[in-house]
């Protein structure tokens, strides 16, 4: 039996389960069309993020900060298996390499393609830049709705978890941390 084939029979096996009737005309496909999601919310597994960042660096002789926000993402929580939806902040101060500016919402979208929890995706995008373009420090800011708190649980409607991770001299300089801060919560006209 091929996986897809164990997947389709599991979520079959689910439906059943919950008092529904998988051969129901609604549901006939629906383990098809979840397994064919569950691929692409999952795809982050088989993407590595240094590859997506070491396919665009390039020598400069820049040394402010590069900021790139509102990279909006979806991902799932590894306890529930319900969404999480929100936008990342990703900011770096050069040390000799740029990174071309689409790999790092392409970088961000490895770390949402996997079962997360906020603060370890927020660990993890930071750390990534650190290990492939050696910057003199990283700053990532992740604002995120969780549907585990807001349609099970404690049901709490639109409240945003917020976490952090700094690097370098986002960690250890005070001006540097102010002023990404102060960047990522600037009011931004809706177009250019």
């Amino acid at each position: 039996m091929s996986k897809q084939q164990e997947f389709e029979n599991a979520v079959r096996t689910i439906l059943e389960i919950i008092g529904e009737d998988p051969n129901r005309e609604g549901l006939i496909k629906t383990p098809q069309r979840v397994y064919k999601a569950f691929l692409h919310l999952t795809q982050g597994y088989n993407q590595d993020p240094k590859e997506i960042l070491n396919e665009a660096l390039f020598t400069s002789s820049n040394d402010e900060m590069v900021l790139v926000r509102d990279i909006e993402f979806y991902s799932l929580c590894e306890h529930h298996l319900l969404p999480i939806i929100g936008r990342a902040h990703v900011a770096y101060i050069p040390n000799g390499k740029v990174v071309g500016l689409s790999k790092i919402p392409r970088m961000v979208n490895v770390f949402a393609r996997r079962l997360q929890i906020q603060e370890q995706m927020t660990e993890q995008i930071a750390d990534a830049l650190m290990q492939t373009i050696n910057p003199k420090g990283v700053g990532v800011v992740i604002q995120a709705r969780h549907m585990c708190m807001e349609m099970r649980g404690v049901e709490k409607i639109c409240s945003t978890t917020v976490s952090s991770a700094l690097r370098g001299v986002f960690k250890e300089n005070i001006k540097t941390r102010e002023e990404f801060f102060s960047l990522i919560n600037a009011p931004q006209p809706n177009r250019f």
